[in-house]
């Protein structure tokens, strides 16, 4: 969505060629500002690079970074692969993975064939992890000092990492690196971490051994990224170290780039819960025959499960031959369904949040029957109330006793159906969780239609107990 501000007056200056008033936004607006701005259809790949050419490469490579990953793409697909290339050269090392991995693979090739042998090495590193695991998010830009260091001299040689690395806000203390058996050498180990405010309160000659924190929160390169997004959330961390098996620092994670895992994750779980497979991209951007697919199967399983509905209608349908027992059944049904999405949203949250495990099942249990009963209570009266008062006549004559019968089935019907719905809306998270499924599976389409089966079923031998002789 163009900036409403900005996005006019950069239109105008690139119609004006106006070189030292695109140079001045790209100095003075903060990147994610001119990037909102840019993702304008007026505005073309030329401009984009038009206006990148005003400014410094590093400049260039932030505002790049900021832009919409389909316009990334767009720019590295295009002619300019030189310039990317020096770039990607200039990019956050875990955002120019990202990059690297959307673009098909001839652009790709011909892109690492004009980066620097270094940069080549450190991308082929990253992108050897699988896509979700904590390797594939983690940048190798870390600050570090030895821990031989004094505070002061620290200082200096941050001051010298400081125009190269994604935070200089904690600061990694590893120790000498060791040779293996083929030659090469392992990655330095973890030793502790000095945040900057120690490093700048401390005395000038005051030993980074003696500085540093020696109990490491830290991350393994195989964890997956909610992990990191748990862990990050739970410490409240800038950033946070990982490590391999051997305990040598391979690379950190951002506090940035978890905000981009934990909204990643809401909106799968979101689409799961309204029955949609999760879309890749924004929603205007992805393609209309991956939405159709998304979002065509699930209700293909729904209209499936749905015809057990009509078949347990026609099964049932003796016991519901009062006219007034059939007009009622919406009613008794939405319950279930609205019971059952409240009992799996919070359950599948609790889940999310490591607030509950499988093995809390039974505590989860006794206090779903607890609520459920409550509100079963209060829902049964409404229920045994609407009907007394609200019931046509021309539904039941005038015949008070069809009317006192009809009042009860509703009653009880509607809490013992709110009453299941709330318990198969709890459990079945669990249930999925338990077989090694994603929770938020269970959503509230399928709630609604497993309790409308099971309400017709439960309403019709209430009914039964009362209208048929």
């Amino acid at each position: 969505m163009p900036h409403p501000l900005f996005t006019p007056e950069i239109r105008e200056m690139l119609v004006e060629n106006d070189e030292d008033g695109l140079r001045t936004l790209c100095e003075t607006l903060h990147p994610a500002t001119i990037a909102e701005a840019l993702d304008d259809d007026d505005i073309g790949v030329e401009d984009v690079w038009r206006l990148l050419g005003t400014t410094d490469l590093r400049t260039q490579a932030s505002l790049f970074e900021y832009l919409p990953m389909s316009r990334q793409v767009e720019l590295a697909e295009g002619p300019a692969r030189p310039q990317v290339a020096r770039l990607i050269g200039k990019m956050s090392h875990d955002d120019r993975v990202d990059l690297l991995r959307r673009l098909p693979t001839r652009v790709k090739e011909s892109l690492l064939r004009l980066v620097d042998e270094a940069d080549r090495k450190d991308i082929a590193t990253l992108v050897s992890y699988e896509e979700n695991s904590v390797g594939a998010l983690m940048t190798t830009d870390y600050a570090w000092v030895p821990p031989s260091l004094t505070a002061a001299e620290a200082i200096d040689q941050l001051r010298q990492q400081a125009p190269d690395k994604e935070t200089i806000y904690c600061v990694y203390v590893l120790g000498e690196p060791t040779r293996r058996p083929d030659g090469g050498v392992s990655p330095r180990k973890l030793l502790g971490v000095v945040s900057l405010q120690d490093l700048i309160l401390a005395p000038r000659h005051a030993l980074i051994r003696n500085l540093m924190e020696e109990e490491i929160v830290s991350l393994r390169v195989d964890d997956t990224r909610s992990d990191a997004a748990e862990t990050l959330a739970r410490y409240d961390f800038i950033a946070m170290p990982v490590v391999d098996a051997n305990d040598a620092l391979v690379g950190i994670i951002t506090h940035d780039d978890v905000l981009d895992v934990i909204q990643q994750e809401a909106t799968e779980d979101l689409q799961r819960q309204a029955a949609v497979s999760p879309i890749a991209g924004s929603y205007l951007e992805a393609r209309f025959g991956n939405v159709w697919y998304n979002r065509a199967k699930w209700l293909t399983l729904l209209f499936v499960l749905q015809t057990g509905t009509v078949y347990v209608m026609d099964r049932y349908e003796d016991k519901l031959a009062v006219a007034a027992l059939v007009s009622c059944l919406p009613l008794v049904l939405s319950v279930g369904g609205n019971a059952g999405s409240q009992a799996a949203t919070l359950v599948v949250r609790a889940l999310a949040l490591e607030e509950i495990d499988v093995l809390d099942w039974l505590r989860v249990l006794g206090r779903e029957l607890l609520m459920g009963g409550a509100l079963a209570a209060l829902l049964g009266l409404l229920g045994l109330i609407r009907t007394w008062i609200a019931t046509p006549s021309d539904m039941v004559g005038h015949d008070s006793e069809v009317l006192t019968r009809l009042t009860y089935v509703l009653g009880i019907a509607v809490a013992l159906i709110c009453l299941w719905g709330t318990l198969l809306g709890s459990m079945l998270p669990l249930f999925f969780r338990r077989l090694g499924f994603d929770p938020a599976l269970i959503s509230s389409p399928a709630i609604a239609t497993l309790s409308d089966v099971s309400g017709i079923i439960i309403y019709a031998n209430v009914a039964a107990l009362f209208f048929v002789q």
